[in-house]
Formats: structure tokens, sequence, C-alpha cells
């Protein structure tokens, strides 16, 4: 009886070291490379305001973030998981199955996605979605019926039209675990797509169709996928000045001395055009917190209440001065009550 019970005291106690080893002190955060830069800002001020140590903060875009986020509970596991897009159905399936079950999603504002190149002194091109999307889908229609359709034969952006320079088409943009690139997908492409009739007319006759010849993107060299780190594609358009990249509006921001955006349908890219809604390829922004963590790891709460303060996202606060547009502040408000409540998701986006 001695000797058992010996035993379970020293197993009681290797749990119990087990268990302090796996504490940590940092909060651990991941996702969305167009979130990155505004959630290192707040963890740096964060860490410098308060007694908390300063987050650790890791870009391993949106999809591979909610992957990693959605992976279980317990401090092996992110507590945080930024995203450039809405979290998906299967994604928070995945949650709840692993026993991620308690989630809170922040809304933290608007972002426009940018197609943009070097600033040489040119005059910004100024391209139709639709347009864009018959420089970079896989492949395009044949004849104006869209009753079959061939490999993408544009290789210069006069191809596509003869308004267009002459320039080779070359665009630098997200790889698929992106949610920039799931975003531009699904506003810049997929719109394009809809401006053809024909393939207005196929999205109403075989959506499951339409939705596979609008969202695929070529592969012959002339997109070229360039990683979450949105910082390397600003560094290679200014190497190259011929060249595009595709990246959230903070990084055109915080570059301007050094690129040009394109004009969507018109309209430039810059703060109010997209605050108002009246740039074309604009989304929102979100940050997900793992509830279950808030009594493990510290400053958790304090963190979300940094990042939904006033001085952060506010209109004038600094996150602003990174690029981020800000919500109203009626919705503002709203969502900094329920964030720093953590109020769990009771069901999966929609």
């Amino acid at each position: 009886m001695k000797t058992q019970a010996f035993i379970a005291l020293a197993a009681g106690l290797a749990i119990s070291v087990s268990a302090e080893a796996q504490q940590r002190d940092q909060i651990r955060i991941v996702g969305s490379s167009t979130v990155y830069p505004f959630s290192t800002a707040v963890a740096e001020s964060f860490g410098a305001k308060t007694g908390f140590a300063t987050p650790v903060v890791e870009s391993t875009g949106s999809g591979g973030g909610l992957r990693l986020f959605c992976s279980g509970v317990g401090t092996e596991h992110p507590d945080i998981t930024n995203a450039s897009r809405r979290m998906l159905t299967s994604e928070y399936e995945l949650c709840q199955s692993n026993g991620v079950r308690e989630i809170t999603e922040v809304r933290i504002g608007y972002d426009g996605i940018v197609l943009a190149a070097a600033d040489n002194g040119q005059a910004a091109m100024d391209l139709t979605l639709t347009q864009l999307w018959l420089a970079l889908a896989d492949q395009v229609p044949a004849d104006e019926t869209c009753s079959s359709f061939v490999d993408n034969p544009h290789s210069a952006w006069s191809d596509v039209d003869a308004s267009l320079p002459g320039q080779r088409i070359e665009v630098f943009g997200p790889p698929p675990t992106s949610g920039t690139r799931d975003a531009f997908v699904e506003l810049a492409l997929q719109a394009g797509a809809r401006g053809l009739a024909c393939m207005a007319e196929l999205e109403e006759s075989d959506p499951i169709r339409f939705d596979a010849i609008a969202s695929r993107i070529r592969e012959d060299g002339q997109w070229v996928d360039a990683g979450e780190n949105d910082n390397a594609i600003v560094q290679t358009l200014v190497n190259t000045p011929t060249a595009f990249g595709v990246f959230g509006y903070s990084f055109l921001d915080q570059n301007s001395d050094r690129l040009i955006g394109t004009l969507i349908d018109g309209v430039e890219p810059e703060f109010y055009a997209i605050a108002e809604g009246d740039y074309p390829v604009s989304r929102s922004l979100f940050f997900y917190v793992k509830n279950q963590h808030a009594p493990i790891v510290p400053g958790i709460a304090e963190f979300v209440s940094e990042f939904t303060s006033e001085d952060a996202w506010g209109e004038f606060g600094y996150l602003s001065d990174r690029g981020l547009i800000p919500l109203l502040e009626d919705e503002r408000d709203e969502v900094a009550r329920s964030s720093r409540a953590l109020e769990p998701m009771t069901q999966a986006p929609e």
C-alpha cells in the first residue's frame, strides 16, 4: 500500500510539474500577414504600458493561423489568430471538433486590397475588375458565349485591352493560405468575371462551374505566389519596375514614397474611398480569441481591451497611422463592448 501511495504521489507531482512547465507568460498570436503589423503595434504598446510580457506575433497567413488556432486547447496552441477574412464554417467546425468551443470574434476595421507597382514617375494604371480577371484567370472564354474556355493567352496587359500598356503581365501575390488571396479572389476576380455577360449567365445556370473558372488564378508564371511576407513583395516591386503586387492597403500607405496604387474601376485605393465603400476591393479584418485560454495565459483580456481602445483603433489612433481603416464610431463601441466581455460565437459564421 505504501508503495502504491508513493507511486500515486510521484505521478501526481509529475503531472503538476509537467503542467507548470507548459505554462507561459506571453500571449501567442498567429495568422494574417495583413493584420500582422497592426497586431504587432498593439503588442508593443501593450507590453510597454502594462506589467504583462509583450505578446509574440507570427505571420502565418489567415488559413494557416486558423488551422493552428483550431488545433486544440492548451498552452502549446496559440491564444489568438489574426484573419484578413472571416472564419469559414469549416474552420469553425474544426475548432469545435478539437475542443476549441469558446471563441470571440473581433472585427477591427477595414482594409482595401491593392494592385501596386514601383513609383517610377508614371501615371497609375486604371483597370476594370473585368480586365483584371482577364489578365489573371487561369482560363478565359473562347468566345462571347462562354460555351468553352481556353488557357489564358494574354501575356501583356495590352493583350487584354489595347488601351492598356504593352508591358508583360507579372503579378506577385499571396499564396493560397492567405486571407488576402481569398478576399482578392472573391472581391476582385469573381466580380470581374461577372462583368462579362456570358459569365454572369453561367453563374445563374451553373454556379459550381462559374466558381471553379472565375476563382482559379493562372499558373503559367505570370502570377507568382510570393509567400506570406508582404514586405518582401514590396521590396520585389522596387527591384522589378514593370511588375505589380497584391497586398493590403496598409503596405501601400506605409510605402507611398516608393509605390503607386492602381485605380480599380476608376477609384484610387486611398483611405476615405475604402472607408466609405467606394473602392471596390475592400474587406473587414478580424482577430479571434480562444476564451478557454484567458484563465491560464496572463493578459488576454487586457490585450483585447488595448486593441479595442480609441488610442489604438480609433479614428486618430496609432493603428490609423499604420493604415487601418477604422470602424464607424457606433460599430467600434459595440465591438469593444462584446469583445472585452469575451462574448463567444454561438454559431458558425455565415
